[in-house]
């Protein structure tokens, strides 16, 4: 049993061990595919992190700066017809509303189909009393950060994993090189060539 866990070991470090068919490429090759798996594992998480974090807090500050307001339809806005599927019954429609200053504004928003002229609706606005889209709510705006930090974790993943793979790529276009010249010493000294 031990002498398998001995041999386990030695075929993990096989790149490390003293060998006379090692080359120095051999070495450089391992390094590389520690450092890139050191580079995926490390800056893939601080990459996630750092986004999943940036995207709570700024779906956080939208929560606490936007309020609804009430507004009213100036114009009907007819009801969509469903194209295939689940089609979304929202469309872009002018409000009217008051902003904080006390002014009465008018704006573009998204509100239901359907809706006559005259309808009052929710809006959001802005601290400066633009209309903006509805902040997302603290759950789906978890879920959203936390996708965005994992679509940061494989990009930094995949460019590290591209960028060994092009290494290794150019590790293997040299040895196959050095190879071939030292074919071309050796080879005449083997006698006959067939072909």
């Amino acid at each position: 049993m031990r002498g398998a866990k001995n041999a386990k070991k030695r075929l993990w470090l096989w790149r490390w061990r003293n060998n006379p068919l090692r080359r120095h490429d051999d070495i450089v090759e391992a390094w590389i595919v520690l450092a890139v798996w050191a580079f995926v594992a490390v800056g893939g998480a601080v990459a996630g992190t750092v986004t999943a974090q940036a995207a709570d807090e700024v779906f956080a500050r939208q929560r606490a700066e936007r309020r609804p307001v009430h507004a009213v339809l100036v114009t009907s806005v007819p009801k969509s017809a469903a194209r295939g599927g689940a089609a979304d019954d929202r469309r872009l429609a002018t409000v009217r509303y008051t902003a904080p200053d006390g002014s009465t504004r008018a704006g573009l928003t998204r509100v239901d189909s359907g809706l006559s002229a005259g309808t009052s609706v929710v809006a959001w606005e802005d601290g400066r009393g633009r209309l903006v889209s509805e902040p997302p709510s603290a759950a789906a705006a978890g879920v959203e950060a936390a996708v965005l930090g994992t679509a940061a974790a494989c990009a930094v993943a995949g460019a590290v994993v591209g960028a060994g793979a092009v290494a290794r790529w150019r590790l293997d276009e040299r040895r196959t090189a050095l190879w071939g010249r030292e074919w071309d010493l050796v080879g005449p000294q083997w006698g006959h060539r067939t072909g």
